[in-house]
Order: structure tokens, then C-alpha cells, then sequence
């Protein structure tokens, strides 16, 4: 019997021993990963797009600057920190299988329907969050919560938390 629980006690550490073991994928992987997600070619239309707001918010600072500040060193420099973040929560096994789904046709495919299904749920959460807004105020409102401008009827202004109960004896 105790020849039994040795071996099952032992099958027990090197299966543990093997999964906290498990190889960190290298860097290579990592960026290999990201190459073929196409996370440099996000992270360029990201920076783009930021550096357009920010041109649009900040009128007395040159185009040219603009143009210094959405460079492919920076994406690069984003990357290298983004390296560190994936080796912590992937094994290298984790990076293989995900770099064959995404160079699959499967993958290639979420790769590219993904921005425009990701644009179509915003856009429809963001109609489920007006539409359950509304049924809140109107709601609270039915409930002389608040009055009919969504305020808080004694103060007049906007809807602030109703202090906690005091706590019964």
C-alpha cells in the first residue's frame, strides 16, 4: 500500500512539476505572435489616430511634429513592452497553437472580421446601454426617485446616491 502512495504521491508533484515548469515562450515567439495578428499594423492605426486627436486638440503644435510622433519605432518600442506581458500568460505550447489558428484560414479570417464585428457589438452596446438608461430614469422617475428632468427632486440637481440605511439595532 504505501508503494502505491509513493507512486501516485509522485505522479502528483511531476504533473504539477510539469505544468509550472511549463517553457516561457522566447521572445521570437512573442513577436512571431504578434506579427501574425497583425498587432504592429493595429498599434500604427492606433498611434495614428491618437496623434489625430491630439492635433486636433492641440491646434499650435505643427503638422510635422505630428508626423515625428507616429513613427514605427515607437510601435516597435510598444511591442518590446508587450513581449514580457504575453510570456507571463502563455507557455510556449500556448504560442505555437495560437500561431497555427491565426496563420490557418480560420485565423486569417478572425484576424480580419474581427475589427468590424467588434465595431457592430459596440455599436449595439451601446444602444442596449441608452435603451436600459432611459428604462432606469423613467423607472426611477415613476418611482418619485426623480422628477421629470432625471434630477433628484430636493436638490434639483443631477441624481446623487441616496445615503446607505442606518443600520438597525
Amino acid at each position: 500500500m504505501r508503494k502505491w502512495t509513493g507512486i501516485a504521491a509522485g505522479l502528483v508533484l511531476a504533473c504539477s512539476a510539469g505544468q509550472a515548469m511549463a517553457a516561457q515562450p522566447s521572445e521570437q515567439q512573442v513577436r512571431q505572435l504578434m506579427e501574425a495578428v497583425g498587432m504592429g499594423k493595429m498599434l500604427s492605426q492606433m498611434n495614428s489616430q491618437m496623434a489625430g486627436v491630439m492635433a486636433g486638440a492641440l491646434p499650435c503644435v505643427p503638422a510635422s511634429y505630428w508626423q515625428g510622433f507616429v513613427d514605427a519605432n515607437a510601435t516597435n518600442q510598444l511591442i518590446g513592452r508587450m513581449v514580457p506581458v504575453y510570456q507571463r500568460h502563455f507557455t510556449a505550447e500556448d504560442v505555437d497553437g495560437l500561431l497555427k489558428f491565426y496563420r490557418s484560414p480560420l485565423g486569417q479570417k478572425v484576424i480580419t472580421q474581427m475589427p468590424a464585428t467588434m465595431a457592430e457589438g459596440m455599436q449595439i452596446g451601446k444602444q442596449w446601454g441608452q435603451e436600459r438608461g432611459k428604462q432606469m430614469i423613467s423607472q426611477l422617475q415613476s418611482q418619485g426617485t426623480l422628477n421629470p428632468q432625471g434630477q433628484c427632486p430636493a436638490t434639483g440637481g443631477a441624481a446623487k446616491p441616496a445615503p446607505a440605511p442606518a443600520p438597525k439595532k
